[in-house]
């Protein structure tokens, strides 16, 4: 084999443009949480870093033994001033949607991305520095089970095959991404495969690839990687016995879209795909057979003229409703999904209550929607009415510092 986007990472490089918005995060978050110790990061070989305790509980909270809570991880920037220490870790009231801290897992560096195993027992985050590396948590008692590299550079997005036998990562400042086995335990192997997007060139605006996503299709046969810096959505074929990659299948959106993320509709047949850059969204039809993405005519976010920044985008579970958390707008915007997939109605935007929504999440029944709020440092809950898809803020936004990332469980 051969061997992610915010508005001011890529200049001069696209580390160093990352750090900077990841800066100006942390200069906000000091009026609102208390600037933490010196960031920790764990030495080779650490397996078990202590659990911090914070427990900072909004007046509306549930308490941390009331039976009804649920678990909710929080990813952050340590390497900012202002940002966390490690991964916080809160639980929330499915019903309220009241968030209360209870304590931050220490010793991971910069795990600005969160994901879980398909069987619930493990915790995965990126270490998203220069040297990017992807460290393993067990849910049952937050161990840390290792952390293994990326290969490439600023790992912003990861997610594992729902074989739950893969993990996938996007090295955003190398523009690459890599696979890494993962054992019954959930601890994760050497890395199996790493591929660099060393074609078609960079768009406008762009010094090289930016692998900015790396998802697997709802039919399990093909993975999917999107990269901002080269305006292009690769499809590879994951050999599941060897773990390795076999590219079958280039998206191009149009010069300086800039892709930034991609959801599927629960029936597999269209996804829809977030640009950062010019501030659309693309409905892309998809072909199961083959892993071909064919990207439609860009759409409106709704957020009129001006620097936005869309970041994630994401679709119900029954396919009727899909959101986008607009950054430069502060905003998320409600679309209808009609025609089986096939087409987008924008229906309204609704503001975040916080400054820079960076990533958005459900809980699992639905009924709520997380943001995680970067420069304000905040996480903002949503009460979503099942039937209209209208969302209704649950309660003042809850402060965690540099907040780039909401996991509920």
């Amino acid at each position: 084999m051969n061997s992610g986007a915010d508005p001011a990472r890529d200049a001069g490089g696209g580390w160093g443009r990352r750090r900077f918005i990841g800066a100006l995060a942390g200069i906000t978050a000091m009026a609102t949480v208390p600037a933490p110790a010196a960031p920790r990061t764990r030495p080779a070989g650490a397996t078990n870093p202590p659990a911090e305790g914070s427990p900072a509980t909004s007046a509306s909270g549930p308490t941390s033994s009331s039976p009804t809570v649920r678990r909710l991880f929080l990813g952050t920037y340590t390497s900012v001033e202002g940002g966390g220490k490690g991964i916080g870790l809160a639980t929330y009231d499915p019903t309220s949607g009241a968030v209360t801290a209870t304590g931050t897992l220490t010793g991971v560096g910069d795990p600005s991305y969160l994901a879980t195993h398909p069987k619930g027992h493990t915790l995965y985050a990126v270490d998203e520095r220069p040297q990017g590396a992807v460290t393993a948590v067990r849910l049952a008692d937050n161990k840390v089970l290792g952390t293994r590299s990326t290969g490439g550079a600023g790992p912003c997005h990861l997610s594992v095959h729902p074989s739950g036998r893969w993990l996938l990562s996007a090295n955003y400042t190398s523009g690459s991404v890599a696979v890494h086995p993962v054992d019954a335990s959930g601890a994760l192997g050497e890395r199996t495969d790493l591929v660099t997007h060393s074609s078609p060139a960079p768009g406008p605006g762009q010094e090289g690839p930016h692998a900015h996503q790396f998802v697997t299709s709802p039919d399990g046969g093909h993975v999917l990687a999107v990269d901002l810096g080269t305006d292009t959505v690769y499809t590879y074929r994951l050999d599941q016995s060897k773990g390795t990659l076999t590219e079958v299948s280039q998206a191009h959106t149009r010069p300086g879209a800039g892709p930034r993320h991609l959801t599927f509709h629960p029936d597999g047949r269209f996804a829809y795909l977030a640009n950062e850059v010019d501030n659309t969204v693309v409905v892309c039809a998809y072909d199961p057979a083959s892993g071909r993405l064919t990207p439609g005519d860009p759409q409106s976010t709704g957020t009129g003229a001006g620097t936005n920044y869309p970041a994630q985008i994401l679709v119900t579970s029954n396919g009727s409703y899909a959101y986008l958390a607009n950054r430069g707008h502060n905003s998320l915007t409600r679309y209808g999904v009609e025609a089986a997939g096939a087409r987008l109605r924008l229906l309204d935007t609704v503001p975040v209550g916080g400054d820079f929504p960076r990533h958005l999440a459900f809980s699992p029944d639905e009924r709520l929607l997380f943001t995680a709020n970067q420069r304000s440092s905040t996480v903002s809950v949503f009460h979503v009415e099942g039937a209209s898809g209208e969302l209704r803020l649950a309660g003042k936004p809850f402060a965690s510092p540099v907040a780039v990332c909401a996991l509920p469980l």
